[in-house]
């Protein structure tokens, strides 16, 4: 249980350090990208997508397993350790993949504020202008004032009653 543990918290970690590395440069992406599709078909200079980064939950998913299968692959084959189980590899996928979405989540969220930030900066002064202008209007108003501006009474008219009975309905 302790060995899963720590390759567990590994695999978070590794799965943090390479999303930010293919959010820097996503030349091994481009390569393979490359390799396998035409020239109309190929990603454009501008696009940022990686084995990780930009990617869909099934796209992840399937990298990463490939990631693994290599990795505990050639470490069966390379050394006479037999360390591959079903519980080790579990933990490393699921970690990576728990670590990619932490790096996009919180790494990279200071990007996100940057974007934001004139829209709130925006928001702000014309709350602070609200505010301003409420308390800077306000006077203090006298009971002389009041009865000033109090339209005079108009003249008299008729009820409904008397308007009734000169058409002639009551």
């Amino acid at each position: 249980m302790t060995l899963e543990i720590i390759v567990f918290i590994a695999a978070i970690l590794l799965g943090i350090l390479l999303y930010w590395r293919e959010s820097r440069n996503n030349s091994l992406y481009r390569f393979f990208n490359k390799l396998a599709n035409a020239k109309k078909l190929q990603m454009k200079p501008d696009d940022r997508k990686g084995f990780l980064h930009q990617q869909s939950f099934i796209a992840r998913l399937v990298y990463i397993l490939l990631f693994f299968l290599l990795i505990y692959g050639g470490v069966s084959v390379l050394t006479p350790l037999n360390i591959f189980s079903f519980q080790l590899f579990t933990a490393s996928v699921v970690g990576m993949l728990i670590g990619t979405y932490i790096a996009s989540a919180i790494v990279f969220a200071n990007k996100k504020i940057d974007d934001n930030k004139g829209a709130f900066d925006e928001k702000f002064e014309k709350g602070k202008e609200m505010v301003s202008d409420i308390f800077s209007d306000k006077k203090e108003e006298t009971p002389e004032e009041d009865v000033e501006k109090k339209p005079a009474p108009e003249k008299e008219e008729k009820s409904a009653r008397e308007r009734l009975k000169d058409q002639g309905l009551l």
